[in-house]
């Protein structure tokens, strides 16, 4: 049989220091390939992309040219290496076997187990999904807690601001921007005209890009933040931990 061995860590981290790592992951294929008399002729890598949703490699199997023949299955060293929500999963498997190819999950190895398997699989992608849920309303309760008391809980600093060990610190020259914006805004000028005044003067946006109006009305939405106040997601605003660039 004629397989495609599927590597995949979820994060950065994981790519450079994971037990479940890329070449444990590949030498547990290499393996279970040599006992089953499977000839790996093509290897995808997904190394650092997001688990929740970015896969490019495995969607290249999916929605690409691969074909069987010559590709006759997928073989992966777990289940959730492809996806551990379930419906992911299932949407997955069910376009590769309208291609005629087969999903083989090494360290679940459903198939051995005939009629039982379809059961065992699903209660499995269930345990994992349940985990991922699990994980996911453990780190959202302890940013949740941080921000409650003004502590920045995790995100894309807001323009004006870096991370710092895990703190907002002030970008004075982006500092000075956003003081210049608001100070127009205060005084009645129009978005568009802040956007041509900052342009012209040689202002850029954290991509290093000149100013849009959507930039700028952003951090005009944002005049709480900048004066020293903090909310996470929809949740009110308390007084922040980060220094201000608006003061009285």
């Amino acid at each position: 049989m004629n397989v495609i061995g599927y590597i995949r860590v979820s994060t950065d981290g994981q790519h450079k220091d994971d037990k479940f790592g890329p070449e444990v992951q590949r030498k547990q294929i290499e393996d279970y390939c040599a006992s089953n008399d499977m000839a790996i002729i093509r290897w995808v890598e997904d190394l650092g992309e997001s688990g929740a949703k970015e896969r490019p490699g495995f969607d290249e199997i999916v929605y690409g040219e691969i074909e069987n023949p010559p590709y006759e299955a997928v073989v992966v060293a777990k289940s959730d290496r492809v996806a551990r929500d379930i419906e992911i999963y299932y949407y997955y498997k069910m376009l590769l076997r309208k291609k005629e190819i087969s999903l083989i999950s090494i360290c679940e190895d459903f198939g051995k187990f005939g009629a039982f398997a379809p059961m065992l699989e699903s209660f499995t992608l269930c345990v994992a999904q349940m985990e991922r849920d699990n994980i996911t309303r453990r780190t959202s309760a302890g940013r949740a807690v941080k921000a409650s008391h003004g502590g920045y809980s995790g995100g894309r600093a807001p323009y004006g601001y870096r991370v710092e060990n895990k703190s907002l610190v002030i970008v004075p020259e982006q500092a000075k921007v956003v003081a210049i914006i608001h100070k127009m805004r205060d005084e009645g000028e129009t978005l568009q005209s802040i956007v041509n005044a900052l342009n012209a003067a040689g202002y850029v946006n954290k991509s290093g890009t000149k100013f849009s109006i959507s930039t700028v009305q952003t951090i005009c939405d944002n005049k709480m933040f900048y004066q020293g106040y903090y909310r996470y997601g929809k949740g009110d605003w308390v007084r922040g931990q980060h220094e201000p660039i608006l003061t009285d």
